[in-house]
């Protein structure tokens, strides 16, 4: 028999294999991951709808494949034999209409948004679509989401493993999320003519009130790093320089200035640099983003990133500071028209207003801009609406309120 790479997601028309988890020979049981694909950087599992041996294997990691594609046969495993009921019960259970878990799946299911390559899944995985709630657009019903409703998990997560920066003499195949990201970087400095911009930070008062805040939020469950007040501070300036929330629509030759803040924040995973967003941050408090940013970073880690989670970035941060870097000039997403780079917090001693020598906490901030869209009198604007914000974060708490409750419980 055999099995098609399904649907994965609205628009996803083909996905790069990225590993095979079975081989032939081997005796799967439904449920179990069969192969990791990856979309648009977003890589997911694909579960056995079937119980039965593995034939042959008919795509090589590495390799891209199309939706509906034959990927695998298997030769399906011999149902159960059962003694035959007697006569009367037979004639009984033909009279009797169906009910059950199978009879409900069939007829309550016939509502939702879903393509038949998952529905058929949902069907010998033994799952109700009426029941789940799809993450592609409309509600639509996607491949990962039958693996989190409830599709026995065979196959124990590996733990995340240590970094690999290869070893001396080897040759790497450039493949999976390594290629994706080579792709994009090509893309963004052939087409965007880069400049940067570096400035610098007295962020002595928001070390302060992150210290003051961090044991009360950890007792409550939320990591506050200094990231989510940088994303903070970004949307803030974002606001009063809108030029910088902006794509460059090269076919329409038009600058789209966007009204809605989504915020990329790139992530250093086991299979390479991801970017997940965090939409509407505008609308979120200090808490919130400190939770969305803890919440991507581990599922980027864990390659659980949904491909949604990736799209419709309109500026991002990317921060070395946890690594020990000063100051870097990262790469702008195409299409967007910029990015903020942040270092590691360091302490300088700096003359006050009366020329006294005294200890603070500085960062460095590095802008690369689209110089296309923007120069840099702007940039220089923009860097110094953030570090206006960096230098009051009280009213960062204000700022779309501060927990549920007004406070950091």
């Amino acid at each position: 028999m055999e099995y098609q790479l399904p649907e994965l997601g609205e628009g996803i028309y083909e996905a790069e294999l990225v590993a095979w988890h079975v081989k032939p020979g081997d005796v799967v049981k439904r449920g179990q991951s069969l192969a990791e694909v990856l979309t648009d950087k977003a890589s997911m599992e694909l579960p056995a709808g079937f119980t039965g041996t593995i034939e042959a294997l008919h795509a090589e990691a590495g390799s891209q494949v199309k939706v509906g594609e034959v990927i695998l046969t298997y030769q399906a495993a011999a149902a159960a034999s059962e003694p035959a009921p007697p006569p009367s019960r037979q004639r009984a259970a033909a009279a009797e209409p169906k009910r059950g878990p199978a009879a409900t799946a069939s007829t309550s299911a016939l509502g939702v948004k879903a393509a038949p390559s998952v529905r058929l899944m949902a069907r010998q995985l033994g799952i109700d679509l009426a029941r789940i709630k799809g993450s592609g657009p409309g509600g639509r019903i996607l491949v990962a989401d039958l693996t989190s409703a409830g599709a026995p998990a065979v196959r124990p997560v590996p733990a995340t493993p240590p970094p690999d920066y290869g070893k001396p003499g080897m040759r790497i195949k450039l493949q999976g999320v390594r290629r994706r990201i080579a792709e994009h970087m090509t893309l963004a400095k052939r087409t965007i003519p880069h400049f940067a911009y570096v400035d610098e930070a007295d962020v002595t008062d928001l070390v302060r009130l992150r210290t003051a805040l961090k044991e009360p939020l950890a007792r409550a469950g939320v990591k506050l790093t200094y990231l989510a007040f940088f994303v903070k501070a970004v949307v803030e300036a974002l606001k009063e320089v809108p030029i910088c929330n902006a794509t460059l629509d090269e076919e329409g030759q038009e600058i789209v200035v966007h009204d809605r803040y989504h915020i990329g924040i790139a992530v250093a995973a086991p299979q390479g640099l991801l970017v997940p967003v965090i939409h509407d941050a505008d609308r979120k408090s200090l808490q919130e983003i400190a939770r969305e940013i803890d919440r991507l970073g581990e599922e980027a880690r864990a390659s659980k990133l949904k491909v949604e989670e990736l799209r419709g970035g309109t500026f991002t941060i990317s921060s070395i500071g946890g690594i020990g870097g000063l100051i870097s000039t990262p790469i702008i997403p195409h299409p967007q028209v910029g990015i903020m780079g942040v270092g590691k917090v360091v302490k300088r001693p700096v003359y006050d207003a009366q020329l006294n020598i005294r200890p603070a906490d500085i960062v460095y901030l590095s802008f690369s801009f689209d110089h296309r869209v923007l120069d840099g009198a702007v940039a220089a604007v923009f860097g110094n609406a953030v570090i206006k914000r960096l230098q009051a974060p009280g009213a960062l708490l204000l700022q779309a309120g501060f927990g549920a409750a007004g406070g950091p419980g």
